[in-house]
């Protein structure tokens, strides 16, 4: 997915369940841990510091002590009478020397640093004396050196991030985890004895980082590491070349498998079929020949190249990553500590879409560390899309997933200080309306491009411009004895709806239709010829390889509609429809011409003696639009809340461009109904303000059953007014999907969990 990263790529949400393992083993390796023990004087640096409105000088004489403290410790102290800053200031927080008077001015002004009772960045070590409440806390090796030294370097943030702060489990962990803790301890040795500013690994990471900010070559690496070794002691650890560095700090890292692709995406060499040199399907050769050139210049490559190559990234060393890290290990026992409050759904484990599931395989969901998590497992090579060949890309993921869902892989919980037996579970996968159709199987283009009303779609075909329209698609959604079923008047003409929505099918009921059609895999022998012809009589165009996941039938939703794409594209026809941009508005003279054919507008009609089109009243004029332009670009926004959109505004061509969608987003949900109020008359605005809201409502960052409930009772009325207002050719899909958006989210959780920003932004 070189190329097409947004439509191929996805992401998937993990549900993760562990079942402990055996019993304490014996400590693994040196425990540095220490019973620390809090004074009862320490809770003087949280209280009293302002007494009846003025500093108190006895808290101002116990910071005299703090600072005393301080400068009693030499290897804390910067240039004599400089220390680290313990205030609550952002940039300070024992981050940042400053002189000793600043030191306690920010003190009297800020206070302390949160839960700053051990002054390890000021000397402290530890505390004997007698106490009236205890504190067991673990300390590795790796934090005393930090503590000691006071060197944050890039290699301890990076350490840091990828194993956590402390190493020291009280049970063995496996072959996997122990290598990594050993790699660890090994680097974490001073680089010559009597240095204590860099160790192995941090001098290595220094070394790469220097080497890519000033894009040195290997050659010069190779020699300075030469001439490195020339000023140190001959006992010393520093990495002798650029192929020693590189090995010690591999380990740090995640596998990555390359897998080589046939050129025309029809297999991948992996699995039973490792060892072909040509497709089995189109017959293709798998490398590039080894002579190339003609007549005196030829040249033989030594090594064998293939054609085309993926990339997969294992999510099971990435899952037991998580559980390897303090920093995170602790975080994975989450939604088991979590409860709803007032009902309100904060995360997807309060929605019913996991309860359910947990309610199917209660072996699984009984454990406490089910969580969720976000991968992105799969970069398909372009330069072309593979579109519904997606499938055979994902064939390494369907098999660890299996696997890990039927046997589970050890892993260990530094957390605990034990291994468990990790399971792991899809939940399902997020991607926008095209890619839609590549992980389901069901076409997302056309009449039947709705996931949620499959073949009970109204979608039908203009007359004039050819182009699919979901124009009065959404009355049978509407109560049965609502008004607008019965108006014959507004909608299509004389036409009454009766039908209702049968709701959205179960995994089961999907699973048999296509066992019923006979559709296939992808990767299965005569696919084209056999989905190609089942597909011209349904919405299905092929059998996803997500039904090789033996509970994905059991799944209340598979895959999420991307509310940011829709509410881009909902945002983009209502601006360029109501600015009247040329090319891009829906009001044009095909949709004049067959407006009246499907509805009794006819004051819209052309007028036959000048053969111009009335104004309508849903288009701002001219001086409208300068109004709205010259509005947006005098806005300014909080720093980070949204872009500069003025720098969107193009005031000749009186439009806008270049919006991201988190800008489109940003204008939908604040602007917009500000910036029509005073142009457009109440009935043509209230829909379009309607339809806001109810974007800004769906995004809420918690969510209510009622609450989900009332908008999926809202959506389709306001469709339908927005139906009243604006003629077919501007529903088109996008406008269509809406629809099923508070459905989706009242099953399966909050929005912000299941859209496309956290990939593409």
């Amino acid at each position: 997915m070189v190329t097409h990263i947004k439509l191929t790529s996805f992401l998937l949400a993990m549900v993760v369940q562990e079942v402990i393992g055996s019993a304490h083993s014996p400590p693994y390796g040196p425990v540095a841990a220490f019973l620390l023990v809090m004074e009862d004087d320490r809770e003087w640096m949280y209280e009293g510091r302002i007494v009846n409105g003025m500093f108190s000088n006895e808290w101002g004489d116990k910071v005299d002590e703090f600072v005393a403290f301080a400068l009693r410790h030499p290897e804390c102290v910067n240039g004599g009478t400089a220390i680290r800053c313990p205030c609550t200031l952002v940039k300070c927080q024992n981050k940042k020397f400053l002189n000793v008077e600043t030191v306690k001015v920010h003190l009297y002004r800020n206070g302390f640093v949160p839960d700053y009772y051990v002054w390890i960045y000021h000397g402290e070590k530890q505390v004997h004396q007698r106490c009236s409440s205890s504190v067991r806390v673990s300390v590795s090796e790796t934090d005393q050196m930090v503590s000691d030294n006071m060197n944050h370097t890039t290699y301890h943030r990076m350490v840091c991030d990828a194993a956590g702060p402390e190493f020291n489990p009280d049970e063995e962990p496996n072959v996997e985890a122990r290598n990594f803790y050993d790699m660890i301890r090994a680097g974490d040795k001073p680089v010559y004895e009597g240095n204590s500013k860099h160790t192995q690994l941090s001098a290595a990471v220094r070394m790469l980082e220097i080497k890519c900010k000033h894009r040195c070559s290997q050659a010069w690496f190779d020699d300075m590491s030469n001439f490195i070794q020339e000023l140190l002691p001959q006992d010393n650890l520093m990495p002798l070349d650029f192929y020693s560095t590189k090995k010690l700090v591999r380990g740090l890292g995640l596998p990555v498998q390359v897998i080589h692709c046939c050129v025309n995406n029809c297999m991948i060499y992996w699995g039973d079929d490792s060892d072909l040199n040509s497709c089995k399907k189109c017959g293709h050769a798998r490398y590039k020949q080894k002579v190339r050139g003609s007549g005196n210049r030829l040249y033989i490559r030594k090594l064998k190249v293939s054609y085309k190559k993926m990339h997969y990234f294992p999510i099971t060393p990435r899952l037991q990553r998580l559980y390897a890290s303090t920093a995170i290990a602790n975080e994975m026992r989450w939604r088991s500590e979590h409860h709803m409050e007032d009902g309100k759904m904060c995360h997807p484990s309060d929605a019913p879409a996991w309860k359910h599931f947990d309610g199917c395989f209660p072996n699984f969901s009984s454990e406490v560390r089910n969580e969720e998590f976000m991968f992105l497992t799969v970069l398909v090579p372009g330069p072309t899309n593979p579109k519904g060949k997606i499938d055979v890309f994902l064939q390494p993921l369907i098999a660890e997933l299996k696997s890990l869902w039927g046997v589970g892989v050890q892993t260990y919980d530094i957390s605990k200080r034990q291994n468990f037996q990790m399971r792991a579970a899809l939940m399902w996968t997020i991607n926008d309306f095209p890619a839609y159709s590549m992980m389901s199987g069901w076409s997302t283009a056309g009449m039947l491009a709705c996931p949620h009303c499959m073949e009970d779609s109204d979608a039908f075909r203009l007359i004039k411009s050819g182009k699919q329209s979901w124009f009065d698609n959404h009355r049978k959604f509407l109560p049965m004895n609502h008004p607008y079923r019965r108006n014959t008047k507004d909608f299509i003409k004389n036409r009454k709806v009766t039908k209702q929505f049968p709701g959205v099918r179960s995994g089961d009921a999907i699973l048999q239709d296509l066992n019923n059609r006979g559709l296939r895999k992808v990767i299965d022998v005569d696919v084209e010829v056999v989905n190609a012809a089942i597909s011209k009589t349904c919405g299905w165009n092929k059998r996803s390889i997500f039904w090789d996941l033996p509970y994905w039938r059991e799944h209340l939703l598979r895959h999420n509609l991307d509310v940011m794409h829709i509410e881009k594209n909902v945002f983009d026809n209502i601006f360029n429809t109501v600015f009247n941009i040329p090319g891009k508005t829906k009001d044009t003279y095909k949709s004049r011409d067959e407006l009246n054919k499907y509805c009794r507008r006819p004051q819209f009609a052309q007028n036959l003696v000048t053969s111009k089109y009335p104004d309508v009243p849903f288009v701002l004029n001219k001086s409208q639009k300068k109004d709205v332009l010259e509005w947006v670009k005098k806005l300014r926004f909080p720093d980070g809340y949204a872009s500069n959109l003025g720098r969107c505004v193009d005031a000749n061509k009186l439009k806008m461009f270049g919006m991201k969608s988190h800008d489109c987003h940003v204008f939908m949900q604040r602007l917009l109904p500000i910036a029509l109020r005073e142009f457009l008359p109440n009935r043509i605005w209230e829909p379009i303000t309607e339809i806001s809201l109810f974007f800004k409502q769906l995004t809420s960052s918690s969510l209510t059953d009622e609450e989900l409930r009332n908008l999926d009772e809202q959506i389709p009325v306001i469709l339908c007014n927005l139906e009243k207002i604006f003629p077919p050719s501007f529903f088109d899909s996008m406008e269509h999907l809406p629809v099923h958006l508070a459905y989706e989210a009242r099953i399966a959780g909050p929005v912000h969990y299941r859209w496309m920003y956290p990939p593409e932004r």
